[in-house]
């Protein structure tokens, strides 16, 4: 006869074995699909593989000419860590063995106070190496990287300084979310609080100055040197400073969500819910969910230099926001979860299939294709991005994560 602790007990564990297959009957994706995206993506990514100089980081490829990087480019990390998510997606040594070679040339960024972008540059790349590997001497360079990193916070501002060229005063971009991920993890890792208290500093800040009251987001937010006061708020890659520029969106919608997940503060799930529905409600989001460059862009006067480009997607936006998504539906409930899952479906089919997909060895070896840069500034216009492939190739992985009952995001 069965006592009520051991009834409990074996309800427990039913509802732990098939907590993963109830959330995995509803998806519409199933495991060959993904599998199968992944493999493309490695073996078209091998194609870049070939043509990338040993000390050289893979940037764009644009009127028939790859364009590369030197290692303190923002987007350095975003290669190997690509590389790195195959690896863990198939298996093939060969991506672990190519994205340890770029560590060797990316570790001295470590020491790079000049910059915001250290998550994207170290976290993405040095963060899954160690996750993957293990390899102690990465764990050093993760460290050393945070501290780079937090030597920009200002405890006046309350966030992150993102850019110290031009006439900025003190400038913060809503991309530096992004990188928030990077300080929470390490304040895990080392027990060091310091860099938890920045990032939700930064968040809380951000939340305050960077928001429209429907939830879209400013690109840029200037503040004043030696005070909190802010002197203007503007836009570097948008229509116009009042516009709400796609990729920003993404930036908001994942960092809100990461750092729900990090810190679990009921204000950040209810910024990540807030943007996600901005996203997906406009009414400039084109039915296939990869959209425009710029969520304004049928604002554009026709005498602007923009306005024959106007209606270029950008799938580096899209990318974001299927990663994003598959994890807010994590933190969500009813039609509300589903809705998000759903999205995150829908964009990933559409760029897993032409026109945003490459052909096996076109695109110069990028896996995706039609992105934007940043449009005013006539830079990386409707070409592939490393970023872009990046956040496709973590959302496979995290959809096929789900699929194995396995948890959506894994920290270190």
């Amino acid at each position: 006869m069965k006592t009520l602790k051991h009834i409990h007990l074996i309800f427990l564990f039913q509802t732990l074995l098939f907590l993963p297959v109830t959330f995995a009957q509803k998806t519409t994706i199933n495991l060959e699909f993904i599998d199968k995206q992944l493999s493309d993506a490695a073996k078209q990514i091998q194609v870049l593989v070939q043509n990338t100089p040993e000390d050289k980081f893979p940037k764009t490829f644009e009127n028939g000419q790859q364009k590369y990087s030197n290692s303190d480019w923002w987007c350095s990390g975003f290669y190997p860590g690509t590389l790195l998510y195959l690896y863990e997606g198939i298996g093939d040594q060969r991506l672990l063995d190519e994205a340890e070679k770029k560590l060797v040339y990316l570790a001295k960024e470590k020491n790079n106070k000049g910059t915001h972008d250290l998550g994207f540059m170290l976290y993405c790349s040095f963060g899954n190496a160690y996750r993957l590997t293990g390899d102690s001497s990465y764990k050093e360079v993760l460290l050393t990287g945070a501290e780079s990193l937090a030597s920009r916070y200002s405890d006046i501002h309350k966030v992150i300084k993102s850019w110290s060229w031009g006439t900025w005063n003190y400038a913060v971009i809503i991309d530096n979310m992004m990188n928030l991920e990077f300080l929470a993890e390490m304040s895990k890792l080392s027990g060091n609080r310091k860099y938890e208290k920045i990032a939700i500093n930064h968040a809380n800040t951000t939340i305050q100055n960077h928001f429209r009251k429907d939830y879209s987001s400013y690109h840029v937010v200037d503040y004043d040197k030696n005070s909190p006061k802010v002197l203007a708020k503007k836009t570097h890659q948008g229509v116009a400073d009042e516009s709400a520029w796609s990729r920003g969106q993404g930036w908001a919608l994942y960092g809100y969500t990461m750092m729900y997940r990090e810190t679990k503060q009921k204000a950040f799930l209810n910024q990540a819910r807030h943007v996600a529905k901005y996203i997906l409600n406009h009414p400039n989001l084109p039915k296939d969910l990869i959209p425009y460059w710029d969520f304004d862009m049928d604002k554009i006067p026709t005498s602007s230099k923009m306005y024959k480009n106007r209606a270029l997607r950008d799938v580096s936006a899209a990318s974001l926001y299927a990663s994003a998504l598959l994890e807010l539906a994590q933190y969500t409930k009813g039609s509300e979860s589903s809705r998000y899952f759903t999205a995150a479906e829908t964009i990933l089919r559409n760029l897993s299939n032409t026109p945003y997909k490459a052909n096996y060895g076109e695109n110069g070896g990028y896996i995706l294709q039609h992105s934007v840069g940043a449009l005013p500034g006539n830079s990386e216009v409707d070409v592939p991005l490393t970023y872009a492939d990046y956040y496709y190739v973590e959302a496979l992985l995290r959809y096929k994560r789900l699929l194995e009952g396995k948890p959506l995001t894994l920290g270190l």
